[in-house]
């Protein structure tokens, strides 16, 4: 185990890329609601479009341009954006915009992940700290059946990640100091914001994150303590 971890006692997982794989379940969500509405799309770039507005809506809230909204919200305007966008705004119904939505709860997670987390827990609290929001998060590891010791979520600590008090909020919360969490990631903006607030960083590299036409994060373009490409990889590196 590198010395700079020795003293970790709390492991802090992102969810969304890191943990399950939203992209490709968002989008096979899309195609079975695209097929069933007549709506003429790509479901793999209207999921690439929606997520895009994913951080230029943290960023809104986190400045204070907007007032604070859960994921879900965030996700249901995003979602009213893109199909007018689509110019058909007007033939997808509120059920339709409710299920996409709801497509957000119901992700597969990555092969390694029951298995890392399960090796984790077995040394360290292993907690998931995520913007998501609370029901959506229960969803996602109930329906995945994650063995996460806990969840913190945006929703609780009325803050948005990357800003540091999320990560300083989940240390207060869980009792630590912030030098005593290492921070899971496969975003170089979450390790950013983790390694500013003071927490230990592992970027896991997940290749496939953002599909087959995008250049997912890269550990080699972000400073952290630590650099995987699985759960089971870290489970390895700390000894469990």
């Amino acid at each position: 185990m590198p010395a700079s971890l020795a003293e970790i006692r709390v492991l802090a997982v992102d969810i969304f890329g890191t943990t399950v794989d939203w992209r490709t379940g968002v989008a096979e969500q899309v195609a079975a609601i695209a097929a069933r509405t007549n709506l003429e799309v790509s479901p793999g770039r209207f999921t690439d479009e929606w997520r895009d507005r994913y951080l230029p809506a943290l960023d809104a809230i986190s400045s204070g341009a907007q007032p604070w909204r859960n994921l879900d919200a965030l996700h249901r305007e995003a979602l009213d954006d893109l199909l007018d966008a689509y110019g058909v705004g007007d033939d997808f119904d509120e059920a339709a915009r409710q299920e996409l939505v709801l497509a957000w709860h119901h992700l597969a997670p990555w092969p390694d992940a029951v298995d890392g987390l399960s090796r984790l827990r077995r040394r360290y609290t292993v907690s998931a700290l995520s913007n998501g929001g609370v029901a959506l998060l229960t969803s996602l590891i109930k329906g995945a059946d994650l063995p996460f010791d806990c969840l913190l979520s945006a929703e609780m600590l009325r803050c948005y990640k990357p800003q540091e008090q999320a990560y300083r909020a989940a240390a207060d919360l869980l009792t630590v100091r912030p030098r005593q969490i290492l921070m899971v990631a496969a975003h170089g903006w979450d390790i950013d914001g983790a390694r500013r607030a003071g927490l230990r960083t592992a970027f896991l590299e997940r290749p496939q994150e953002k599909g087959p036409d995008r250049t997912a994060d890269r550990a080699a373009d972000t400073v952290c303590d630590i650099a995987v490409s699985s759960l089971t990889e870290l489970a390895d590196i700390l000894g469990c």
